[in-house]
């Protein structure tokens, strides 16, 4: 079976109050591959995950996500792109005046879903794949920094995304909770999703191999094993 080319970038540029941020940055991703981007803080790892979810514009190249040109997207395209990714955030971005299920259901109503059966279903089947199907009553405040996280994958799964971008997942967990975050996304990729994560935990990458791209001096470059 030939592999899809899920994510095309062809000398990207992309910039940020007149700071380079990345420049020339050429990359490809297939369906279902697993990809660490590592480099120093402020290398542009964050801003090249923003890139593709549209947070920060591309200012030069070709960048293909799915079917979608990344440098010519409208405003009313955006949402429907982000539908089809899941993101993580290091900092969880999780509604904290509402329970597990509460939070799953408004992403669920946010994107078109309105049957509650299947609502009920979804939202069930993504926590019962991040091993907390037992929490959806409980309110965020009440959950370990790793159990939170398993939530926003679990949000990040609702809409079965081709791609998940997870930008520094394990940033505020200790190193145990973060293995087994890392592991987790390891098997949604094995499942068929494809994942770029953004870390410097070196230790994570070499604990869980994948392939490596690095951010150095604004550009991307792929790291031989």
């Amino acid at each position: 079976m030939e592999e899809t080319i899920l994510l095309k970038l062809e000398n990207v540029e992309i910039c940020r109050e007149e700071n380079i941020i990345l420049h020339d940055a050429s990359f490809k991703l297939h369906n279902g591959e697993f990809v660490y981007v590592i480099g120093k803080v402020g290398s542009g790892k964050s801003s090249l995950l923003k890139s593709l979810y549209c947070e920060i514009p591309i200012s030069g190249g070709d960048a293909w996500l799915m079917d979608y040109n990344l440098c010519k997207m409208k405003q009313k395209d955006i949402p429907y792109l982000r539908r089809k990714l899941g993101i993580v955030f290091q900092d969880f971005q999780l509604l904290t005046d509402r329970t597990v299920f509460k939070n799953l259901e408004f992403v669920l109503k946010a994107t078109g879903w309105k049957k509650k059966r299947e609502i009920n279903e979804r939202i069930h089947n993504v926590l019962s794949q991040v091993g907390m199907q037992d929490k959806d009553y409980k309110m965020p405040h009440e959950l370990s920094g790793g159990e939170q996280q398993r939530i926003v994958i679990a949000r990040a799964l609702l809409n079965e995304p081709a791609l998940i971008l997870a930008d520094e997942p394990t940033g505020n967990l200790d190193p145990e909770t973060s293995g087994q975050i890392v592991q987790l996304l390891h098997d949604i990729c094995r499942k068929g999703t494809a994942v770029v994560m953004t870390t410097h935990n070196y230790t994570l990458v070499h604990n869980y191999p994948a392939r490596i791209v690095k951010c150095e001096n604004a550009c991307l470059s792929d790291v031989g094993d």
